[in-house]
């Protein structure tokens, strides 16, 4: 698959995106390419990042149409039924933030339980795929910035600190995120 990606260019990182984000799973092979790609190309950073984040929204609309179509009982023959609470709770607390946070960071966090109940619970199409769209971007367009500037090394950090470096970037939206929302909701009381 990697072989037929690279040799696809863009169109490559949406197929592998979109198969990711989806109904199969490739850890951390979109990243990958991104940044191999990107270190043999550099003045195509926007594009490869644009593209690996057009084919994950794609693959995650395709999740959510499921998971809105089947409801709740789609997601519990694949989920433990407390997980599926926790992260309904969560997306009641925090919106759209629960599907931020994860696209953000690298696996093997959870992220399609959270697609998943964003599609059972029915939130507007076009703020679901703008959140995904803004997190992937940042993801896929950071990991190209990785690599203009340390080349391959980028993957090679990546592989050795992904974790890390997803937990403090998912961290400061977090906390961003969840000030934002105290501040709307201390707005719309006054």
């Amino acid at each position: 698959m990697q072989g037929v990606a690279v040799a696809l260019g863009g169109p490559g990182l949406v197929i592998i995106g979109f198969l990711d984000s989806s109904f199969l799973s490739f850890p951390m092979i979109n990243d990958l390419l991104v940044i191999g790609m990107v270190t043999r190309h550099k003045s195509l950073l926007l594009y490869y990042a644009f593209m690996a984040t057009a084919g994950s929204v794609l693959g995650c609309l395709a999740l959510y149409y499921v998971a809105r179509k089947g409801g709740e009982a789609f997601i519990l023959k694949r989920f433990k039924a407390g997980h599926v609470e926790h992260g309904r709770r969560l997306l009641q607390k925090y919106g759209l933030l629960v599907v931020i946070v994860p696209a953000l960071l690298p696996p093997p966090a959870p992220f399609k339980i959270f697609v998943l109940l964003a599609g059972v619970a029915a939130i507007p199409v076009w703020q679901f795929a703008g959140a995904v769209f803004i997190a992937r971007f940042i993801r896929y367009g950071g990991e190209g910035l990785l690599a203009v500037y340390y080349g391959d090394a980028a993957g090679d950090f990546l592989k050795a600190h992904a974790r890390e470096a997803g937990l403090w970037l998912a961290g400061t939206v977090l906390v961003l995120g969840v000030a934002w929302l105290a501040w709307r909701r201390r707005k719309a009381r006054s």
